[in-house]
C-alpha cells in the first residue's frame, strides 16, 4: 500500500529530502522481505503459483531472451530490470498477499482516496493555466503513474471501477455521498487532460455501468446516472469536442499528434511483419519505428504493438494469455463464492477489476505502457481474487 501511495502521489516530489533515499525501491524491499520471512516461518510457499504467475513468468523469460537481439542490448537490459522485472514482482507480491476480502476492501479504499489529491491536481492545472509547454493541454501530476495528462487519465479510469465497487458494498449513507464526489471528482478530472484515449475509456466505463445498473435491481440508479451524464454534456469547454473530432478526423488535428500515431502505428506493424517472431527487443520500439518511419524517437503508443515489435508475435501471445487468464480470474471470483456479505463483497470488488481490466484494454491502444505497474497492478488483483474465494466459502460454512 506505501508503495502504490509512492507511486501514485509521490511524496519525493513534495518533499525533496526524501528523493535520495529511493523511497519506492526501499519500500518494495521491505515488502518483499516481510513477505517471505512470514512465509518461511509459517511454513508457506513464498509463491502460491497459479495459471497467472506461471505465464507472468514466461513472458517474463521470453522478454530476457530478447535482450541479446535487440536493436540495443544495453536498453534493453535497463528496461527488464529497472521496469518490467519490478512490475513483474509486484503482480506475484499482490496476488499473495491482497487474498482476503478486508484487504480487497483496504486496497480499493486506498485507491479510492489517493485518487482525489490527482483529479484535484488536474482542476487546479486547468483553472490555473498550467499547460504543457506548446500546447492547450494540461501538466500531469508530478508521480511516476500521472507525469503527463494522458498517463493521469489512465490511472483515474483504472480507479474509478474500484470506487464504484465500494459504493456497491458500503453500508452508511454518509459514506456513499463521499464516494459518489470521488467519482464525479475523478470524472472530471479525466475530461480535463483533454485525453482522446481517455475519453474513449471513460465512455466504455460508463456505458457499462449504466448498462449493469439497468438490468439489475438498481434500475434507478443506472438511469439517474445517465441523466447527470446528459445534463453534464453542455458544460464540456468547446474545445475538448474539437480534440475529440480528431479521433476520426485525424488530418482535422492541429498539433500533429493524431498525424504522428498513426504513421507510428503503420511503422510498427510492417516491423512486425518483417520481424514477427524475435522482434527488436524489449525497450526498443523507439528505435524499430526510427527504421520505419525516420528519426522521430517516438515510441508506440499502443501497449500490443509494443509488445509486437519489441518481443515479437509470441510475446504478443503470452501478454494475450496473461490478459485473459487474469480476466477469467476476476470472472470466476465474481460468480463463484456463493451468498453473504464477504461474498457480496468479493463479488463487487472482481467485477471491478474485470472492469478495470477491460478499460485497460481499451486504453492499451492508445498507451505506450506496457511494461508498466499499471496492467500488473490489475492483474494481481484478479488473481488475488481467485485466492480469496475459498476463505469466503470457509466463513460462509462457519457461519451457517
Amino acid at each position: 500500500m506505501i508503495f502504490m501511495g509512492i507511486m501514485l502521489l509521490a511524496p519525493q516530489a513534495i518533499f525533496p529530502v526524501l528523493a535520495p533515499l529511493r523511497i519506492a525501491l526501499l519500500t518494495a524491499s521491505v515488502a518483499v522481505i516481510a513477505h517471505v520471512l512470514d512465509c518461511l516461518t509459517a511454513g508457506r510457499p513464498i509463491a502460491i503459483v497459479t495459471r497467472e504467475l506461471r505465464i507472468a513468468a514466461c513472458l517474463l523469460g521470453w522478454a530476457a531472451i530478447s535482450v541479446p537481439f535487440s536493436l540495443w542490448p544495453g536498453g534493453s537490459l535497463t528496461t527488464l530490470t529497472d521496469l518490467f522485472l519490478k512490475a513483474i514482482v509486484l503482480f506475484w507480491l499482490v496476488s499473495n498477499t491482497v487474498t482476503t476480502v478486508a484487504r480487497l476492501r483496504q486496497f480499493a479504499w486506498g485507491l479510492a482516496l489517493m485518487s482525489v489529491p490527482i483529479a484535484m491536481t488536474a482542476f487546479v492545472n486547468f483553472l490555473s493555466g498550467r499547460h504543457l509547454q506548446g500546447s492547450e493541454r494540461i501538466v500531469g501530476y508530478d508521480a511516476p503513474l500521472t507525469s503527463n495528462p494522458n498517463d493521469l487519465a489512465l490511472t483515474l479510469n483504472l480507479i474509478i471501477p474500484f470506487t464504484l465497487a465500494l459504493v456497491g458494498t458500503v453500508r452508511r449513507p454518509s459514506l456513499r455521498i463521499v464516494l459518489f464526489a470521488f467519482i464525479a471528482v475523478n470524472i472530471v478530472g479525466v475530461i480535463l487532460t483533454f485525453s482522446r484515449g481517455g475519453f474513449i475509456t471513460l465512455a466504455v466505463i460508463l456505458a457499462i455501468t449504466i448498462v449493469k445498473l439497468v438490468r439489475s435491481r438498481r434500475r434507478a440508479w443506472g438511469i439517474a446516472l445517465f441523466a447527470v451524464l446528459l445534463l453534464g454534456v453542455p458544460f464540456l469547454p468547446g474545445s475538448y469536442w474539437l480534440r475529440l473530432t480528431t479521433i476520426t478526423d485525424i488530418e482535422s488535428d492541429e498539433t500533429g499528434s493524431a498525424q504522428a500515431r498513426l504513421a507510428s502505428t503503420l511503422g510498427a506493424l510492417r516491423f512486425v511483419l518483417v520481424h514477427p517472431v524475435v522482434g527488436a527487443g524489449i525497450g526498443s520500439d523507439v528505435l524499430a519505428l526510427n527504421e520505419e518511419i525516420g528519426s522521430r524517437w517516438s515510441a508506440v503508443h499502443n501497449v500490443y504493438l509494443q509488445y509486437a515489435v519489441d518481443l515479437g508475435l509470441p510475446g504478443l501471445g503470452l501478454f494475450l494469455a496473461l490478459f485473459a487468464t487474469c480476466f477469467a480470474a476476476a470472472s470466476a471470483a465474481r460468480s463463484g463464492v456463493g451468498e453473504g456479505r464477504d461474498a457480496h463483497s468479493l463479488a463487487q470488488f472482481a467485477q471491478a477489476t474485470m472492469l478495470s481490466l477491460i478499460a485497460f484494454g481499451v486504453a492499451g491502444f492508445f498507451h505506450p505502457v506496457a511494461y508498466n505497474f499499471y496492467f500488473y497492478y490489475l492483474a494481481g488483483l484478479a488473481s488475488a481474487c481467485r485466492l480469496a474465494m475459498p476463505r469466503v466459502r470457509v466463513v460462509r460454512k462457519v457461519a451457517h
